[in-house]
């Protein structure tokens, strides 16, 4: 299945141009062949090219690099994510696996950010978890108790207080965390794909069509071409099914967005002037929103089960408005046509949370489904399964192998039904957080 974007996100809107973009035309033979060029697949491809320096590597993407799921998130690189649910010393032992991978991510990004001085609009401001509903104060409690058990800087705050920091009375109770980043998630990538090493062949506007083992390489079918590759490295996150790689242990929704224009000066100054900030919600499928670095207003919210494609202007419009009416409810005083652009993104999860890192033989590997927090595990994962797709040793990739394992899904139909009835609960149960 061809994958096609939207050209709406505002996060690539905002940046130039790019040029010199290559399709593949013609056959090949590549030692490493890497296939999806987000986060995972040029973290995957800078690796080996930094290892192996006269190595053939191939990295294709489906549409422009970059440009998928990898510009199309929240921006918000964390460290930690709220999870109710723990009702075992069990379950906070698989927490702590979670967060020491959020680690190693933030680790990852800050070092390529660094090293390349790449301004991606990086803020240490920290997040809050919120909602508008007093009720939802055990559950902030709880995750608050849990975090300061961990050593996590963190506050329990209340009205008057969120009002003051966010520039809103919406919420009612959250919990602030010290940790975390906020960020330009178009120019982060971006400025991956444009210090991508030379020795890397980028195609574009390239789609696998199908794979498959041939004696001791995968042949790999274009629209007009082939490449054969000794191995191939599987770094397409939500469109992993599309390609039948571990197609029984993930599955793709699709979420949208949508950004304002940059708030004037009297509309700034209406909403108390406030420094950058990132809300998550305290209820799944409330809206997650953010104020920017340029003073404009993100905000998604909800999730559908779909085929990981892109959804229609129509769709797009009809979100729009709801985005608009969740702005609103924030803040009443701002105009009613202010958002700029809204757009569609896949995520991709699994039935217990946990990503895909994988050998599945000696020429395949795959690395993928980060369940909404993709910048940084993305990233991660990328260098790690570089590593381990070229035989080499790596302490981090023994942090990786002892999270918990993806479990299987059931049949379609019951997997179909299942995510469908869940959606339908969670979207109930957080109406007033949209």
């Amino acid at each position: 299945m061809s994958i096609i974007n939207d050209n709406n996100c505002g996060w690539i809107n905002n940046l130039p141009k790019r040029s010199n973009i290559k399709k593949l035309n013609s056959n090949l033979l590549c030692d490493y062949l890497i296939v999806g060029a987000g986060y995972t697949g040029l973290s995957a491809a800078r690796q080996l090219s930094n290892d192996f320096k006269s190595s053939k590597i191939i990295l294709i993407d489906s549409q422009l690099a970059g440009e998928g799921s990898s510009a199309r998130n929240s921006g918000y690189l964390v460290d930690t994510t709220l999870n109710d649910g723990f009702t075992s010393n069990k379950d906070i032992e698989n927490y702590k696996k979670k967060i020491k991978i959020y680690a190693e991510g933030i680790k990852s990004v800050e070092k390529f950010v660094k090293e390349y001085q790449v301004d991606c609009e990086w803020n240490s401001c920290g997040k809050y978890f919120a909602s508008s509903q007093i009720s939802d104060e055990k559950i902030a409690l709880n995750f608050s108790n849990l975090l300061t058990s961990l050593n996590f800087e963190n506050k329990v705050l209340y009205k008057d207080e969120l009002r003051a920091k966010l520039g809103t009375s919406f919420y009612n109770i959250g919990v602030y965390t010290s940790g975390g980043i906020l960020l330009n998630p178009g120019k982060l990538i971006r400025a991956m794909v444009d210090t991508l090493p030379e020795n890397v062949q980028l195609f574009e506007n390239t789609h696998l069509e199908k794979w498959e083992m041939n004696h001791d390489k995968i042949k790999c079918d274009f629209k007009n071409n082939t490449i054969l590759a000794k191995k191939i490295i599987f770094c397409t996150n939500g469109f992993l099914r599309s390609l039948n790689v571990r197609k029984n242990f993930s599955f793709p929704l699709t979420l949208t967005a949508s950004l304002t224009r940059p708030l004037n000066k009297r509309e700034y100054e209406d909403i108390g002037s406030t420094q950058e900030w990132g809300v998550l919600p305290i209820r799944p499928m409330g809206a997650t929103i953010r104020m920017t670095k340029d003073r404009r207003i993100l905000i998604r919210n909800t999730a559908e089960a779909s085929n990981p494609n892109n959804f229609p202007s129509t769709y797009l419009e009809r979100r729009k408005k709801i985005h608009q009416k969740g702005i609103n409810k924030r803040f009443p005083n701002l105009p009613n046509d202010i958002i700029e652009s809204t757009w569609s993104g896949v995520v991709c999860r699994s039935r217990n949370g946990s990503q895909i890192f994988e050998k599945i033989n000696d020429n395949v590997f795959v690395a993928g489904c980060y369940n909404g927090s993709g910048i940084g595990t993305g990233t991660f994962f990328g260098e790690q399964i570089a590593l381990m797709a070229s035989n080499q040793d790596s302490d981090k990739i023994s942090i990786i192998e002892n999270r918990i394992k993806p479990t299987k899904l059931p049949t379609e139909i019951l997997l179909n039904i299942g995510v469908y009835t869940r959606l339908f609960y969670e979207r109930l149960r957080a109406r007033t957080e949209i």
